[in-house]
Parts: structure tokens; sequence; C-alpha cells
């Protein structure tokens, strides 16, 4: 994982209260104009409302670990039908170069503005890590990730959230049938993502051998019970309105007997992993992400 730079932002940077202002816009909870206008008591120095937004958005050049032409990965965009979905879909694909056997597969889910560069170089990074990753864009029947998050954030808001959930199992069914991937498969998101990954072990749980969700919201006690496949849960400690949701879905799968870890990481934020804000945290990024890779080697072999 990457680390921060002394020129960079970092969530310390900022005051509590504006992070969690900023979390609400980025989920969608608040609109540009009202999160400016909120914001405006911390324009203090000098510096604007609309100068702190800038500063804390993603900056996608920071999202390259794995950059373009990297010579350990082989990559492509493959389309792949979605019939109870949005039709045809796409996503990208990533397998280690030079691999010839078949591989446990992975699925990336974005967060809630398509397929970025920060989520495709996370497709790659399960490469590098030995794995044929998967990462389907949502937004694909509305042109595919704009290149802005907010167009993104945007452009998901208008997709029927029930295709949008079909379109990610046939993602998943997709992958598991692919030339390249044994059978076994895992999913792990971010955000929104963290809660497909949630939804997708317990709609799929004879597919789904292992999910780890960053983040993300759970499903309901009935449904966890449906859940097979063994989770590895990542919270953000300052991540109140995830975090609300977390001790009656533990409750849910204690009862199911899922198998299960979760773990908290003190004084961060929702979005600690994303390496392209200043909410990412590099000592949270890296354990979680070291503990991903592990869990995925154990479950899917």
């Amino acid at each position: 994982m990457s680390t921060s730079t002394p020129s960079r932002p970092t969530a310390y940077d900022f005051d509590q209260e504006l992070l969690n202002l900023y979390d609400r816009y980025a989920h969608g909870l608040l609109d540009r104009r009202t999160f400016l206008d909120r914001a405006g008591k911390f324009a203090v120095g000098g510096l604007t409302a609309v100068a702190i937004l800038e500063a804390l958005s993603p900056k996608y050049a920071f999202a390259a670990q794995v950059p373009a032409g990297d010579p350990r990965v082989q990559t492509e965009y493959l389309k792949y039908p979605s019939p109870d979905g949005h039709g045809e879909m796409r996503g990208l694909f990533a397998k280690p170069a030079g691999a010839t056997g078949k591989l446990p597969g992975v699925i990336v889910v974005h967060e809630n503005r398509g397929l970025n560069p920060y989520i495709e170089d996370v497709v790659k990074r399960l490469a590098v890590a030995g794995f044929v990753a998967f990462g389907p864009d949502a937004l694909w029947p509305l042109g595919g990730y704009p290149g802005t998050d907010d167009q993104g954030r945007e452009m998901q808001s208008k997709l029927e959230r029930a295709k949008i959930n079909e379109d990610f199992v046939a993602a998943t069914r997709f992958l598991q049938s692919h030339a390249a991937c044994n059978g076994t498969v895992g999913v792990t998101g971010f955000c929104f993502g963290g809660g497909m990954s949630n939804y997708l072990a317990a709609r799929l749980p004879d597919v789904v051998k292992a999910a780890v969700p960053y983040y993300g919201g759970q499903v309901a006690a009935e449904e966890a019970r449906k859940i097979k496949g063994a989770l590895l849960l990542h919270f953000a400690e300052l991540d109140e309105r995830v975090n609300a949701g977390w001790p009656a879905y533990e409750i849910a799968l204690k009862a199911a007997g899922v198998s299960y870890e979760a773990h908290f990481y003190p004084k961060t934020n929702h979005g600690f992993h994303n390496d392209t804000t200043p909410r990412y945290d590099a000592a949270a990024a890296e354990l979680s992400w070291q503990r991903t890779i592990a869990f995925f080697k154990a479950k899917l072999g």
C-alpha cells in the first residue's frame, strides 16, 4: 500500500464534524449547496468552502499502486450478460501475468460512483496477489464511469437498485465460470461495495466462499441466516453511520453460525482504505489489506 506524504492533507487536518459532513455529502445525503453552506463555518484564514470540498475530494493520481502497463498483471475490459439486470454490462478483468492454470476469483465492488481509478487499481492489486479479479461497473448502462465522482454518484442514483443487484449477481456468476477462474469466488467492496459484499454473500451462498466488506451496510437478519461463506469485516472506528448497524448484524451472524471476524481500526474514518482522499489512513489500509489477502488465500485456496 502507498503511504501519505507531508504534502498531502490527512484526516487530522480537518475537524471531525467537517469529515462527517463530507461523508454525508459523498453518500448523497446532502447536496452540494447544503454541504458548502454548512462547511462555511470551517472556512477561515482565507480558505473557502469550495476549496475545502476540493481538498476532501479524491485525487486519483495517487491511486496507481499498480500503474498502467505494469508487467505483473494482464488486464482487459470484458462484457458480460445480465438478463435480470441492465442487459449487457462491463467490468475490468485482471490476472497475474503469465498465469496458465486456473486461479481463485475475487469480485471487487466499487463505491456509489462507478468503477473509478481507485477501484480499478484494487482489481489490479488482487491480481498482483495471485487472484483473478473482476471489477464490474454499475454505470455501464449509462456509458460507464464518467471521470468525476460527483457525476458518477448522480448517475448511480438514477439506476434501479434491484437491477444493480442483479448486475453484480451476474458478474459473480460470470467470474465463477470464466476460463481463468477455478470456480472458487470471493468478493470485496468499499462503502456501497461493502454493502454489496454482504448482499452477495447472502444472495449467492453456494458461490461466495469468502466476503470482505469494507465499511459496508449490513443485510437483514433473515438474509444473514443464508450466508455459508466466511466474512472478514473492516470498520472505521469513527464511522458512526455504518457502525450503527453492526451490533444487530453480529447477533444475526452468531445465531446463524456464520464464520466471521470483524476489525475496528482506531481513529479512522469511513473510506480509510481509499488512498486518494484525506480520509485515507496508511497504517489501517496496509493492515486491513494484509488481512484481506491472507483471508482470501486461506478461504479460497
